[in-house]
């Protein structure tokens, strides 16, 4: 069974924070269609420059390191894997395709090994060929204590991978549980079945390392591009990029990534509302630039609701996440599912939302699943409450829990103005809950102090706001970690809030993961989300929605349901 780690689940915290709103507005423009948004009357062409625009800077540049969703976005330029996100905009960005491999993977009958065969032609940026041996090499180094923060699926899924430390300290074969028999075949053997391993297949742990060029931790400065940009300069670890083309990079090997522009010059270190003000206004360079990590705020929002030039170079996006209420059913009053519902029916998601922003940020939820249908929303509320919630119905329930005369409760929420666990939110919760009768007292915390105050089973609080995101989008990643029972950790970073530890939900999750039809697993995740929802250890409140200004010369938008936000493999700025 997997134990997650604080850098491991905390996606929802890393990747994330990089597509999450930067701030909120009560209005915004009208959703535009991403799907050529931006092309105008002219094909996208080769050449030019893309600027992209950021806050965070591009640090832990080195494939073993990185945790993504689908690759990342400027990481993807660089970096290509086994398999891959389809580039395309919406739902149907939410598929996986082969990239260095001929498919997605070839499973055995009870999905424990997964075969790939590399396509032919595969050359890194010095013209030397790409191997099984250099994918192998690049998932074992990802196991060095030297290059952790990746993702932490393989050393629970690979037999005997439990323990290894890498080929810096394990001088041997490396790892028994990837064979490669020739330079394109490369096979994993699993301990348990995985039938979402070809999701897996596209963190930049799959990225092939020649053994050879490898510098350990100074592999990041330059890493061996297999993707269709070499980095020719990282200043300041990852606060500015240059990336030019890889010229040994073949379209006819990669249907994925258009590489339109010549050059990408990545800046970071900006503040957001630097980087909104330069790309509204789109002089010089700027006219060809792009973010990949700043929301508009709500100064910009309205002034975009009312500039239609401004309004047709947003991009809307949406990825799977979920903000949410979580309950510690071993405190009280929260160990009596009455009470769990009571608030269930009281709370107004109509004020929540108008604290995150508005409707252009954010959606109601009433499913822990996101709505859609990769991850196998399957639609449901076992407390309908209407949009503003039903107080009466809170009363009613609050009585039949043994409250009559209602109850005090404290909330803990975090300080950091976020708008999903922040106090603007917790705030409409409050209000929300004392028209049924429940007094709601505010307990904020730093953000460093509440994230390890709720993931903590000895100090977890019994009422909580906490929020999820995808490593892909599944309903697997989605689930598993908050409702597995096999999964709460006792002396680390736990994130099965609610401490459910259901044998017929354990057997689901396990006979799911056998599944290698994705949609038929989809439709059971979404089964599963309904019967655990009767339970009432969360209240979903809403869904964040993304909204991305791009610069007057940036053509061919493409934005999926993957990653919710502009795919900058598809750009072009002439």
């Amino acid at each position: 069974m997997r134990q997650p780690s604080v850098r491991s689940r905390r996606v929802a915290a890393v990747s994330v924070s990089l597509v999450l709103a930067a701030g909120a507005a009560a209005c915004g423009p009208k959703d535009n269609d991403a799907k050529g948004a931006g092309s105008g009357d002219s094909k996208p062409q080769k050449g030019g420059t893309l600027t992209v625009l950021n806050s965070n800077p591009q640090d832990d540049f080195d494939p073993a390191r990185l945790y993504t969703s689908g690759g990342g976005n400027v990481p993807s330029l660089v970096f290509r894997t086994l398999t891959t996100r389809n580039r395309e905009s919406g739902a149907a960005g939410a598929k996986v395709v082969p990239d260095l491999a001929t498919d997605t993977g070839r499973p055995s009958e009870n999905a424990t090994v997964w075969t790939y065969t590399l396509k032919e032609g595969l050359k890194y940026e010095d013209g030397t060929p790409i191997t099984s041996a250099d994918i192998k090499y690049g998932i074992e180094r990802s196991f060095a204590p030297e290059l952790s923060g990746g993702a932490p699926y393989l050393r629970d899924w690979l037999i005997g991978a439990a323990d290894y430390q890498g080929p810096y300290r394990d001088k041997g074969k490396g790892l028994d549980a990837i064979g490669t028999p020739d330079a394109r075949t490369i096979v994993f053997h699993l301990n348990k079945p995985e039938g979402e391993f070809p999701y897996l297949a596209t963190q930049t742990q799959f990225t092939p390392v020649p053994k050879a060029k490898d510098t350990g931790t100074k592999y990041e400065e330059h890493p061996i591009s297999s993707g269709p940009y070499k980095v020719v300069s990282n200043e300041g670890d990852g606060e500015r990029l240059i990336l030019e083309r890889n010229t040994y990079w073949s379209a006819a090997t990669d249907a994925e990534r258009k590489a339109y522009p010549d050059k990408i010059d990545v800046r970071s270190g900006l503040d957001s509302s630097v980087i909104n003000q330069r790309l509204s206004a789109s002089q010089g360079a700027d006219a060809a630039s792009v973010t990949t990590d700043t929301n508009l705020g709500p100064a910009e929002l309205a002034k975009v609701s009312g500039d239609k030039e401004l309004a047709a170079r947003v991009g809307t996006g949406h990825f799977g996440y979920i903000n949410y209420i979580a309950f510690n059913p071993k405190i009280k009053p929260f160990d009596n599912i009455k009470v769990r519902e009571a608030i269930s029916y009281a709370v107004d998601r109509t004020s929540v939302i108008n604290a995150a922003g508005g409707s252009s940020l954010a959606e109601p939820a009433t499913t822990y699943l996101p709505n859609q249908k990769s991850f196998g929303y399957t639609p449901y509320d076992h407390f309908p409450a209407g949009a503003s919630g039903d107080p009466a119905k809170a009363k009613e329930v609050l009585k039949e829990a043994g409250y009559p005369n209602g109850l005090t409760v404290t909330l803990t929420h975090s300080n950091a103005k976020d708008f999903e666990t922040s106090p603007e939110i917790a705030t409409a919760v409050q209000d929300a809950l004392k028209k049924a009768g429940i007094t709601v007292k505010l307990d904020g915390l730093e953000d460093n102090d509440y994230s390890d105050t709720i993931h903590d089973v000895n100090k977890e609080p019994g009422f909580f706001l906490a929020h999820w995101g995808a490593d892909w989008p599944s309903g697997g990643p989605f689930l598993a970690p908050i409702f597995d029972g096999r999964q709460i950790v006792k002396d680390g970073a736990n994130f099965n809030t609610g401490f459910l530890n259901d044998k017929s939900v354990n057997a689901e999750i396990d006979a799911i993961n056998k599944l290698t039809d994705l949609d038929a697993a989809a439709k059971r995740w979404g089964a599963l989300d309904e019967k655990i929802g009767e339970q009432a250890l969360t209240v979903p409140l809403f869904h964040p929605v993304y909204k991305r200004l791009y610069g007057k010369d940036v053509k061919n938008i493409v934005i999926s349901d993957w990653t919710g936000v502009l795919d900058i493999s598809q750009v072009s700025v002439k």
